[in-house]
């Protein structure tokens, strides 16, 4: 991305960021973005805004929601954060959404400060980026990277496309049964549990 730029937040219907039938798994877009490929950065970025935007209004106390703007603030941290990819190590499915979530939280903590807001004034100290398993992890345990694509690539489109918007992209069910054409929720949440049984399976079949 050049200095200063901001990906576009428009995607058609047909392009990866937000069209689970052409997404690529997280792994493999810091991959090509550590390797200098600037479509896989736009990808990350689109991938994580809206959900980083989420967290970090559902977080804050609304005190500092009102003093920090945090959609732009969150935009921000994203494009300096990613300036640095080559830095960051991917050790499982949920670390580059633990790893964006503490930058953002830093970065308002510093915004804060800035405006005049005491460090012990602030409840923020408080708050802890959830370091809790990924419903993937909890599925298959924390396993190798290159098993974890192995197996995805193995794996009909729908289980691939369910596993990546649902566990990478943290869509709710709501969000993934419009993705994946379900009727309802429920039979979305059912997608996934199999996909992620289906995953587990080709996992282990290729550890053997």
């Amino acid at each position: 991305m050049a200095e200063g730029s901001r990906p576009s937040d428009r995607h058609s219907p047909g392009e990866s960021a937000g069209s689970p039938g052409n997404l690529e798994s997280t792994f493999s877009l810091i991959d090509r973005a550590r390797a200098g490929d600037s479509q896989a950065l736009e990808q990350l970025f689109a991938r994580h805004r809206k959900t980083l935007q989420r967290w970090a209004s559902g977080r804050l106390p609304r005190w500092a929601r009102d003093i920090c703007d945090t959609e732009d603030l969150v935009q921000e941290t994203l494009l300096q954060t990613f300036k640095r990819i080559g830095d960051f190590e991917p050790r499982g499915v949920g670390a580059l959404q633990a790893y964006l979530r503490q930058a953002v939280l830093n970065r308002i903590r510093e915004e804060l400060r800035r405006k005049g807001r005491r460090p012990d004034q602030t409840d923020l100290d408080d708050i802890e980026v959830d370091a809790a398993q990924s419903p993937l992890e909890e599925a298959i345990g924390r396993q190798g990277v290159e098993r974890y694509e192995q197996a995805l690539a193995r794996l009909r489109a729908e289980e691939r496309e369910a596993i990546i918007a649902r566990v990478e992209m943290g869509y709710s069910y709501e969000e993934l049964a419009e993705a994946l054409g379900k009727p309802t929720p429920d039979a979305a949440r059912k997608a996934a549990q199999r996909a992620l049984i289906r995953l587990a399976e080709e996992m282990k079949r290729g550890g053997a």
